[in-house]
Parts: C-alpha cells; sequence; structure tokens
C-alpha cells in the first residue's frame, strides 16, 4: 500500500511516520517543505498548504492519504484576522488536497482534525461523542470543523472514503504547549495551587492516537466514519500534576485551593480562559472507535506519562 503522509516533521507526524514504516505493506511518502532525511521514506517537496498548492508529484501512484498538517492552535495569535488564516490553511488547504486525491484515485483520505470540533467543555457525566452535534467555539474548531464538511460532501460526491478522527490534548515526548508549560513548572519544583481540582479531562498519548490512524488506514468499518480519540482513561488537572511528578521522579507540591477561589482570581487577573482549561472538564467518549475497529489504547495513562521523559 503506498501512503502519502503530510505534516511528517511535526509532533505527531513524526511518530505517526515512525509508526508507519513498522507496518507490514505500507510503503511511506513523506511531504515536506524542504528536503529532510526521514529513515525508509520517500520524500515529496511541496511548498505550503493552501487553495493553490500543487500536490499532483506527491499524490503519484498514492493509495492512501494522512492528513496531519495544519496551521494549529495559537494561544495568542498575532494576525489581524485568525479565522481567515486559519481557514486559508485548515480548510482551503485541505479541500484543494483533498480535491486533488479525488483526480488521483486516491482510496482513502484520512484527516486529523481536533476535539475543539465538539465544543471546549463537557457537562457532568456527558462526554463527547463522535456523534454529537458539532459546537466550536474559537478560529480554529471552526475551521477544522468546516474542513470535516467538505470532505465528508467530497465523499458523498465521488466515492473518495473519508475518515476523521478527533483528538484531544496529545502528549509524549517532544511535547509542546501547555503540557510542555505545566511539565516545566512542575520540574522547577514550585508550589502550585491545583491540588483540590476535580473536574474530569481526556488526554490521549501521542502512541496510542498514532495506534488509531494506522488502524484506521485499511479498516473497512471506518469508511466515512468519524472517531474521537482518547486514552480511555480521564483524570482531574490534580491528579494529572501528581502523575507528571511520579513519571518524573519529583515530588509532588500542590496547594489544596477550592476551585472557585482560583477562577475568580484568575478572572479578575483576566486569565479566565486559562483557568477554564484547567479547571473545566473536557472527557471524551471513544466507544465508537471500540465497537467499531475493536480498537483500544495500546498505552496507558502511567505509562503515557513515563514516555514523555524517557
Amino acid at each position: 500500500m503506498n501512503l502519502l503522509l503530510t505534516g511528517a516533521t511535526g509532533f505527531l507526524g513524526s511518530r505517526l511516520a515512525t509508526g508507519l514504516q513498522s507496518k507490514p505493506g505500507v510503503s511511506l511518502t513523506a511531504a515536506v517543505r524542504r528536503r529532510i532525511e526521514i529513515p525508509a521514506a520517500h520524500i515529496a517537496e511541496v511548498q505550503g498548504l493552501d487553495a493553490n498548492t500543487d500536490w499532483s508529484a506527491a499524490l503519484t501512484n498514492q493509495q492512501v492519504v494522512i492528513h496531519a498538517a495544519a496551521r494549529a492552535h495559537i494561544m495568542k495569535d498575532e494576525v489581524a484576522d485568525p479565522l481567515e488564516e486559519y481557514r486559508r490553511v485548515n480548510v482551503d488547504g485541505t479541500l484543494n488536497l483533498a480535491r486533488q486525491a479525488v483526480a488521483a484515485e486516491i482510496k482513502r483520505f484520512i484527516f486529523i482534525s481536533s476535539i475543539k470540533v465538539n465544543g471546549e467543555q463537557t457537562k457532568l457525566g456527558q462526554p463527547f461523542t463522535a456523534d454529537d452535534t458539532p459546537a466550536p467555539e474559537d478560529a480554529y474548531g471552526i475551521s477544522k470543523w468546516e474542513a470535516e464538511q467538505g470532505l465528508l460532501e467530497l465523499a458523498s460526491d465521488t466515492g473518495m472514503e473519508v475518515v476523521i478522527i478527533r483528538p484531544p490534548l496529545v502528549y509524549g515526548p517532544g511535547v509542546k504547549g501547555n503540557f510542555a508549560s505545566m511539565i516545566k513548572l512542575v520540574g522547577k519544583g514550585l508550589l502550585l495551587p491545583l491540588g483540590a481540582i476535580h473536574n474530569q479531562r481526556s488526554l490521549v498519548a501521542v502512541d496510542n492516537l498514532v495506534d488509531l490512524i494506522i488502524t484506521c488506514i485499511d479498516h473497512p468499518a471506518a469508511t466515512n466514519e468519524v472517531f474521537l480519540a482518547g486514552d480511555g482513561q480521564d483524570l482531574s488537572t490534580t491528579e494529572l500534576l501528581r502523575g507528571v511528578s511520579q513519571a518524573m521522579g519529583k515530588p509532588s507540591r500542590l496547594i489544596p485551593v477550592p476551585s472557585s477561589m482560583l477562577m475568580l482570581a484568575a478572572t479578575l487577573l483576566g486569565k479566565k480562559a486559562v483557568a477554564q482549561r484547567l479547571l473545566g472538564s473536557l472527557r471524551v467518549d471513544i466507544s465508537k472507535a471500540r465497537n467499531l475497529l475493536g480498537w483500544k489504547p495500546p498505552v496507558s495513562v502511567e505509562e503515557g506519562l513515563k514516555r514523555c521523559f524517557k
């Protein structure tokens, strides 16, 4: 099977490239912006990701596309119109690739979306499911949802199979963003007022996400379906910080401060959005992937956290 992977040099893409090389019968081509060596992979140089990108050479003789490249969620976006920029890359760029994939007679197109398509928080006892009505709130989530709609419409019109995977926060060796910031705080041994947080959040170890993506490459039941990814075990912010401390071999230095007081303080300091991510719940139900694909996460949360520091 000939497979094209976009975003092959990113946090997820690099681990996915390694995983794909171990799958029997897969010949991997990695689409990159500049020539770079990726062991056991063919390289296709492709400039940009927008409505004008030419994918013809990269798509030649391919059968499956895994589209992991994107304009990622940016906390402090400095562009004048973030939604327009997200749309340019994540919607126009994705659908341009997909249309060229149809022309190249690609059989299956796997799109790495985001749980932000479902929304930002879940209510008590009501985890997100793959079949929920989407409710994205920020520009990044909106762009991913619009790309999903375009892909499913294209699948309906052309017969190219589409698989959509929405991961929550992905962690693993080399992780960046909020998770990396948390690791840094724990590593410094600072006292953190997060010892009494009773929320529930779903995460996905990068190795679990890679395993789900690889399962979807040729599983017949994945055709034109949406799946949520996750570790299958939810943690409170307090439990996560303790787990990170244990994985690092560091003492857990957490002070029990009520969530209501933390939210009030964060609101007064203009950090309400940050507090909502730390204090709110975001749970995903991965039963659809379990039932339709027979998939289960191969890596536990404990092992996933340990792998961050190996």
